[in-house]
């Protein structure tokens, strides 16, 4: 659904202090603090899928994807997606969307008219079965986006457990306050049916279509307990990956294996456009390191399904940035994540209530995502979470304009150098960190850094040394 930068990270923190979020510890916790109440254990408790490590997520919209808008034509793309070298492909709600109060001709995918039926408009269970069996079949992983938190108006629900819903001060059903949902209603989690019938409904398409995880929209509007009851019924089945529409680190203990990074993106899109420098970045990167898991996934973006509809192209969003931002997406610590026709270059606004299929074409940006994610296979201090090396700040005499920093592992690491100006900079370093020998990534060519090295950059230019 549509979110807005700073309005969803308030209530992305307002959310994390809510009653409903608190757990009690578990006899294990407690028989632990027991026995050492000072030794320390890690926060996240659940096990991320080996095939997580250093994944890169690929977002779907099935309707606009092709020409027909099906699962059976995404079928035959995804050769070119394994050429790409994604590994985790987002499929938006593949369910029968809502007619009531619909939105625009075809509605709104996040409206679900019912949860175990497949969207005529995209194919058959049995075209979804193929998709998904073809997609394992060339090493990549799917996962559904998951509309817990509402249903459209004229789900059969409304008149079969009219109690599952919230209601307003009037007694009527509502959309999600504050926002212009009015296409849906807002389920009630206090509910212990409802609870029990969406965690089938999930266990369901894993068992049904194979499908890998899911998608969590709007995560934080339900209930986190509800969220970690879930993971352990999924992982019951198989190993699972489950991506939440949310920023709150509590999330990653026991539920989500990665978060949005909604508070870094609306950062570089600041600097982008020239109202904010590379300061506005320390925050995001110091509270990651300081207060957040050293193993939760992070989702990095330029772009998503809301970004492109709502808020811009990449064009519009960062103009002549778009490249250096990137490359700090796919570089700097988390996940990254493509959303589909970034790699040709998508230059509109995906309609979300039509049909507006993408004009693919040849585009630079392709040959870009394809060295990026071969370098995040290549380089092990890329991985994400724990798995990955931490960023260490190398600090430049222009620390406002150009980010400069180092992961470094036990096996490889990689220096990175980001002009984020549109000007050129020259800049010498203070640290000694980054000393040594190394490849350009990028030229192939050999390079070394000692105590009188420095560099000239280009406006926006990136620079990627591998160690």
């Amino acid at each position: 659904m549509k979110l807005i930068g700073f309005a969803i990270l308030a209530l992305a923190l307002f959310a994390a202090c809510a009653p409903r979020m608190i757990e009690a510890p578990s006899p294990e916790s407690q028989a632990a603090v027991a026995a050492d109440p000072y030794a320390p254990s890690p926060y996240v408790k659940l096990s991320h899928p080996e095939w997580t490590r250093n994944a890169v997520l690929y977002q779907i919209n099935t309707r606009q994807f092709t020409r027909e808008g099906t699962f059976a034509a995404a079928e035959k793309e995804l050769p070119r997606l394994k050429g790409l070298g994604v590994d985790i492909l987002w499929l938006m709600p593949i369910h029968p969307i809502g007619e009531k109060n619909r939105k625009g001709t075809l509605g709104s995918p996040y409206s679900v008219r019912d949860y175990f039926a497949v969207n005529p408009e995209f194919g058959t269970l049995d075209d979804l079965k193929s998709f998904v069996a073809a997609a394992h079949a060339h090493g990549m992983h799917v996962i559904l986006d998951w509309v817990a938190n509402h249903t459209a108006w004229d789900n059969p629900l409304v008149t079969e457990h009219p109690d599952w819903y919230e209601r307003n001060w009037k007694g009527d059903f509502h959309p999600t306050p504050w926002w212009d949902w009015s296409d849906i209603i807002d389920l009630d989690y206090s509910n212990r049916d409802l609870r029990e019938y969406m965690s089938r409904a999930m266990r369901y398409w894993i068992e049904e279509a194979d499908v890998d995880g899911y998608r969590c929209d709007v995560a934080g509007y339900v209930p986190l307990d509800f969220w970690e009851q879930v993971r352990k019924e999924l992982d019951a089945i198989k190993p699972v990956f489950l991506l939440a529409e949310y920023e709150q680190r509590d999330a990653h203990a026991r539920a989500f294996d990665a978060t949005y990074a909604w508070s870094l993106s609306n950062s570089l899109q600041k600097i982008a456009k020239g109202e904010a420098d590379v300061g506005a970045l320390f925050g995001f990167y110091s509270e990651n390191e300081s207060a957040w898991p050293e193993d939760a996934y992070r989702m990095t973006f330029t772009s998503n399904h809301d970004f492109n509809s709502w808020h811009g192209t990449d064009e519009e969003l960062y103009g002549d940035a778009f490249e250096a931002i990137t490359v700090l997406a796919f570089v700097g610590e988390g996940m990254p994540l493509i959303y589909n026709g970034q790699e040709a270059g998508l230059d509109k606004r995906l309609e979300f209530f039509e049909k507006d299929p993408i004009s693919w074409r040849a585009h630079p940006n392709a040959d870009l995502y394809t060295r990026l994610i071969a370098l995040k296979h290549q380089v092990k201090a890329l991985s994400n979470g724990a798995a990955g090396a931490r960023m260490v700040s190398v600090v430049n005499s222009s620390p406002t304009k150009v980010l400069s920093f180092a992961r470094f592992g036990e096996e490889d690491g990689v220096f990175a150098v980001i002009n984020f100006t549109p000007e050129e900079q020259m800049i010498s370093f203070e640290d000694a960190l980054h000393h040594g020998d190394y490849v350009d990534f990028f030229s192939g060519a050999p390079a070394k850094f000692d105590r009188s090295s420095g560099l000239t950059l280009a406006p926006w230019e990136y620079r990627l040394y591998l160690k």
